[in-house]
């Protein structure tokens, strides 16, 4: 889907990214990670072309981003940032549609696709399409930046720390949302973010950024569990590596066969960390673990969470 290809940035005299190489699949999540001046969202920029690139290329689909009119690229990708960028005059539905109207939709088709936005995001149609942007909360004007960078329906989603200014517990609730309408839609998304535990959480694919290059690519236990080197591991570490392995880790990576325990069971595929939340509002130690059909398969402990 997405091909970097020994890409390089300078600013004046400072190399941002340095000989760079990615390749994104189609379907994929992959959370460019690192820590400010890594050179994460000047790679993102350089995708869609709001950043040109000084050597090497990036292909989309196998077509060169620069053999492409920058509009008509910037049209098939979906971009989300985190100052949000909403028309201040425009409503909700004016917003929301404004690639649409650019490719010229039919209104009915328009009108439709915002009320599936609103609806997907939990932004009830008729109360919110007629809304200006200051009469929301960040994380309803979050919501709508994002429904924005749908709306087309596009091959590909940028997103530039697109929770990163809101609160944790919308944070939160933005990231079940996203989560929820990646496994939906099977877009190829491409993340950027500074915080290990959100990359952790949404992606499939995380690249370790450090002056300008991938310090590694892996899968989320790939990082937490076999780091390439030592940046990696002290980046790592530096952010509580026990509990983020428990947002990672599923109850069946740690299950075990036993069916003494009592009371409500957890879906084998929890997140250990929801497991050990639970523990503790219960006060148990131990807890049944049930397939999405609710057999009984096993058990979780205390003492599986903290092995």
């Amino acid at each position: 889907m997405i091909e970097i290809d020994n890409v390089t940035k300078r600013y004046g005299e400072r190399l941002v990214v340095n000989h760079l190489s990615l390749t994104v699949p189609a379907g994929g999540f992959c959370v460019l990670l690192g820590s400010s001046g890594s050179g994460k969202s000047t790679t993102l920029r350089m995708i869609n072309r709001l950043t040109a690139i000084d050597s090497g290329a990036i292909r989309v689909c196998g077509e060169d981003v620069r053999d492409v009119p920058a509009e008509v690229l910037r049209r098939r990708m979906g971009y989300a940032i985190q100052s949000i960028g909403l028309f201040p005059h425009w409503t909700v539905e004016e917003n929301i549609a404004t690639v649409p109207r650019l490719l010229k939709w039919p209104r009915p088709r328009k009108r439709d696709r915002v009320t599936e936005l609103l609806e997907l995001f939990r932004l009830e149609p008729e109360r919110y399409r007629s809304k200006y942007p200051h009469q929301l909360s960040g994380g309803e004007q979050q919501r709508v930046g994002v429904a924005r960078a749908l709306a087309a329906d596009p091959e590909l989603l940028l997103m530039d720390e697109p929770f990163g200014a809101v609160d944790p517990i919308t944070r939160d609730a933005l990231q079940r949302e996203l989560e929820q309408i990646y496994r939906a839609t099977a877009k190829t998304i491409v993340f950027v973010t500074h915080d290990i535990e959100e990359a952790l959480r949404l992606a499939t694919q995380i690249a370790i950024l450090h002056e300008g290059q991938i310090a590694q690519l892996g899968s989320p236990l790939e990082i937490l569990e076999r780091p390439a080197n030592d940046f990696v591991s002290e980046f790592v570490s530096r952010q509580g590596l026990g509990l983020k392995l428990l947002s990672v880790r599923r109850i069946a990576d740690r299950m075990r066969a036993d069916a003494t325990a009592e009371g409500e069971p957890l879906l084998v595929d929890t997140p250990l960390r929801e497991a050990l939340s639970v523990m503790i509002t219960r006060r148990v130690e131990r807890l049944p673990v049930c397939d999405i059909g609710g057999r009984k398969l096993g058990v979780i402990t205390l003492a599986d969470l903290v092995r």
